[in-house]
This record gives structure tokens, sequence and C-alpha cells, in this order.
């Protein structure tokens, strides 16, 4: 199972955005390399499955048309620094197949996105689902840590109801399940993804095994809650060998360094032209495997043999896997079901050959039917039902597991906010129902700048030094643009040139009705 997620960030008033990078750097190394994989994959008939979810602020940016014209400009940036660098390093016998190497795999995934993608990856999404053999599922609408807004169940509500009419709205398909943000979780919330018509949701293992059932197969069989959806409990020992940041594969030495980047590292007259507005950040162009991360002496990264490394360790996995289903099944006296389940950007933008990791374990793992397959969610929930119920606990993922990570001392602040904005926007959209024209778009923006100051990343940002005083400014932009529209709204006196302007700039669910906060259709004027 991997999860695809970016935080809706768009600023359409600067030619060049710093952080709209995180989509573009994801897309050139995790998006698009994910994409023609599984694409070849289905191509050679490999009787694959995996799971995906797609946020749907994810999914908003990859559709925006300003931001994909400024990832092909991104991309044209990428093919001409690559070209640069070639010959630069026309002389250095170490760096020269490198160089090649990156503007090679530039050039291919301009070609991609341009030409076989036609710069839309989500209808390239959508047909890997069609094949059967990817199975894709939503996320809240913004990401929004949803045990925190319990205190307003109506604001989770709509979270839930929005993101399933946003997934039907471009899969063509109500979702079967969700991947809970940062597996937030709390038994409140039982009846509310019931109520949004999902069939399932991942948690982190501690969420079902300290449940009201105290047994160990819970997390390796299928079970329901209360209200029957189905939980799969994410599997740590399976989940480590690929995640742990000491002992899990990435960390390998014959694998790229993610950190040494040429964006750092070269004259920034040379490389000024690649970086936005002149802010030195990540290119792409790293030319270092990890070694030891203490020493400052790397020697030069080597692709072929980092990619004999990953078929390697998908082999190791797959070994491991089948281990870990006998013992399970002699100790537990049940067929085992393993859900590894991961951030999707680990593969390619954090760990450069992950792709290829997962290209090398499906392939791989065809003909060992004796022991494991891959399956989806709903295949097995078809084959195996369901039988014991159990009420899950508090959980999340993330450091200690029940919420810290999202709210401590750097971030508690947050919430109070949030309360107060959702509390206020279910108030004016009961008292005004019948809003047309002007009234109707200012109640529509303050929706969507609820719903984006709910993002989950402001608050995990916060605990990151050098992101925090980008996380601040971001939920306070969010939640000041909804306060100012409140104040409008209640007082009548609409400012048209800032509602423009605000729509043009957070124009996340184009076709939102902000009735959804009375209990209204959450996507129909």
């Amino acid at each position: 199972m991997l999860h695809a997620h970016l935080p809706f960030i768009r600023y359409p008033e600067h030619e060049n955005f710093l952080e709209e990078n995180w989509l573009y750097e994801t897309m050139t190394e995790t998006y698009i390399p994910l994409i023609k994989i599984l694409e070849d994959l289905v191509d050679d008939g490999v009787d694959f499955r995996l799971s995906l979810s797609l946020t749907p602020t994810l999914v908003e940016m990859l559709r925006d048309e300003l931001l994909m014209s400024r990832y092909q400009r991104y991309l044209d940036g990428l093919v001409e620094l690559s070209r640069k660098e070639i010959y630069r390093n026309r002389k250095d016998i170490r760096l020269s197949d490198l160089a090649k190497m990156y503007h090679k795999r530039f050039l291919r995934t301009r070609r991609l996105f341009e030409n076989a993608y036609g710069k839309d990856l989500v209808s390239a999404f959508k047909r890997l689902r069609e094949s059967g053999r990817i199975e894709i599922v939503t996320s809240s609408a913004t990401h929004a840590y949803l045990p925190a807004l319990m205190t307003e169940p109506g604001a989770v509500k709509v979270q839930l109801q929005l993101a399933v009419a946003h997934f039907e709205k471009f899969f063509s398909v109500r979702p079967a399940g969700i991947w809970l943000p940062e597996c937030g979780f709390t038994p409140e919330m039982d009846v509310l993804l019931k109520g949004a018509g999902l069939g399932y949701f991942f948690l982190e293992s501690h969420g079902v095994l300290d449940s009201s059932l105290k047994s160990r197969k819970n997390i390796y069989s299928p079970v329901k809650t209360p209200s029957g959806l189905t939980v799969f409990g994410r599997d740590t020992v399976s989940s480590g060998q690929v995640w742990n940041a000491r002992t899990g594969y990435p960390g390998d030495a014959d694998y790229r360094d993610f950190y040494r980047d040429i964006g750092f590292d070269l004259d920034l007259d040379y490389i000024r032209p690649y970086l936005p507005d002149g802010l030195r950040t990540f290119t792409g162009i790293k030319y270092f495997r990890i070694m030891d991360r203490k020493s400052e002496a790397k020697k030069p990264y080597n692709r072929e043999k980092a990619l004999q490394k990953a078929g390697i360790h998908a082999g190791h996995f797959l070994k491991s896997r089948e281990k870990q289903i006998l013992s399970l099944n002699k100790k537990l006296k049940v067929r085992p079901l393993i859900t590894a389940a991961f951030d999707a950007e680990l593969f390619g933008h954090w760990w450069f050959e992950g792709p290829e990791w997962l290209n090398h374990l499906f392939r791989k793992g065809t003909g060992r039917e004796k022991i494991l397959r891959f399956i989806t969610p709903s295949e097995f929930i078809a084959e195996s039902p369901a039988t014991d119920t159990l009420e899950p606990s508090l959980s999340s993922w993330g450091q200690q597991g029940y919420s810290s990570t999202w709210i401590d001392t750097s971030n508690s602040w947050l919430y109070k906010h949030m309360h107060r904005a959702a509390k206020r926007m279910t108030e004016i959209a009961g008292k005004n129902l019948g809003a047309r024209g002007l009234a109707k778009r200012a109640l529509d923006q303050a929706a969507r700048e609820l719903l984006l100051a709910q993002a989950s990343d402001w608050a995990f940002m916060m605990q990151k030094d050098k992101a925090s005083e980008f996380a601040t400014r971001k939920f306070t932009e969010h939640i000041t643009n909804f306060s100012t529209l409140y104040h409008e709204i209640t007082s009548g006196r609409i400012n048209r040139e800032r509602l423009s302007f605000l729509e043009l700039k957070n124009n996340i669910f184009s076709d939102i009705d902000f009735r959804i906060y009375a209990g209204g259709g959450p996507l129909t004027h």
C-alpha cells in the first residue's frame, strides 16, 4: 500500500515559488517513474497487485493547468542543466557517465509527461486502475488529522464526504476504501466513515492490537468495526525492512545519497538560473552514493551496481515474507495477510532506486503462489470477509503512535483556530442557504480556505526547523483568509477584488458548494 500525498501549494502571483518545487521534484522522481514501471508490468502480463491512495490535494495539483505548465518549464530547465553538466564533466571520468545518465533520464521524463501522458498523470493512474492490477483509494479532502477535529464532527464529515465525491468525479467510481491521514483514528470516527460510503481503512498496528479483542492475529486476519468496516492493520515487521532509517534498504551504501545535490554544491552563479528565485535547493542531479553519512569523502554513484542491489533487496524482502508467512501460519493457525504500507514518495524521491525495487519485487514475486501472492484490499475482503468485530483504539503512525507528532507544544495552538472556524462555517452555511452571486462565491471560498487550513501538513512541518516558518505562514494565511471572508459575509460587505484573487490562487475544489456544511450536496450547485 503506497500513500501518495502532497499539500496544496499554488502561488500564481509569483513567477517562481520554492515550495512549488516539492510537487515537481516528486513528479519527476516518484510519480512518473512509478506510472511507467506499473504500465510495463501490465504490458508484460505480470500478475501483480498494488494499492495506492491519491489524496484530493495531490489530484487537484496534478490537474492544475498553471502548475503543469510550470512543471513543463521545470523539466525544460533540468534538460538544459543536465546538458551543461555533460560539458562541465566531460573530462571527469568519475562523473561524465552520470551526467549523461541524468540528461537521458530528464529527456525521457519530459517525453513521457508531454506525449505518453498528455500532461495528465491523473488519467494515467485511472487507466492503471482500470487494468485491474491497481486499486486506488482516497484520503480526506485536504489530508486533515481527523482525531484533532472530532470536537466538530461536522468538519470531519465534510472532509470525508468531499473526498469521496471528489474521487468519483475523477475516477468515475466511488472509492472502496480510504487512507486515513497519518493513520489517525478515534472510535467516534467509525460511523462517519460508514456514513461516507467507505468499506475499509488502514491503521497502524497498535490501533488494532490495543482494541477490545486482545489477539495477535488481528493484524494478520480480517476484522471489522462495529459499523461493519474492514480494518487493515499495518505490519511493522515488513514495513521496517524498507522504512527503518538505520536498518532499512534505502540506507545501503551503494544507493544514491539524497542530500548531496549540485544545487548546494556548485558555484551559485552557475546554478542560479535553475533555482527558484536563486535560492539554493535540490535539482535532482546527485553524483554520490551514501557511504558513511559522517564522512565527507563520498564516492561517485554507480547506477548499475545500485540497480543490482535493488534486485537483491527485492529478493530478500520476498524471502523474508515467505518465512514470516510460514511462521504466522504455524503460530496463529490462520492464512495470514501482511499489510506493508509506505509513503509513496519514499520510492524514487527519497530512495532513488525505490521504483526499480518495486519492479523487481513484483516480477520476482510471480510464481511463488504456493506461499505468497499479492492482493488488493477489495479482493481480500471478497475472498475472506471479516467475522470478528473489534473497536480500534485511538492511534496514529508517527512518533510514539498517539498523535504526538500532530499535537504538541509546537503546533497545538492551531486547533483552537480550526475549531472556531469550523463552527463559524457551519453557522454561515446554515444562515445563507439561498445565497447567490457574490455571496455564494464568498461562501464557497470560505469553505476552501477552512479546508486548506485543516491540512495535517502544517502541524507536521512545524516540528521541523527548516519548514516551521513556511508552515506557520501557510496556516495563518488560510485561517486569516477564512476569518476575513466570514466577517465580510456576516456584514454583507464583500471585497470583490480580494475574493477574485483568492479564487484564482486557492482554486481547489472548483465546483464545491458551501452547503455541504449545512448538510447539502458536496460538489453540486
